[in-house]
């Protein structure tokens, strides 16, 4: 799915879901909860991932 269909589908903006993805925002619960339900997965899926999945590292943020 692309980042502007799942925007949509969630009700939140397309560069969010952008920053989002490249790290370099941290959402909001409510965000999550947005998102997870487009997605139709679990928020704990959205964040942890789901079981089994491979895991990416974590990108590192620019000055931390």
């Amino acid at each position: 799915m692309s980042q502007r269909a799942l925007a949509e589908r969630a009700g939140v903006g397309y560069v969010l879901v952008a920053r989002l993805e490249l790290g370099q925002t941290d959402p909001r619960l409510s965000t999550l909860r947005r998102l997870a339900e487009a997605l139709n997965i679990t928020v704990g899926e959205l964040v942890e991932g789901a079981p089994g999945a491979e895991k990416r590292p974590a990108r590192k943020r620019a000055g931390r």
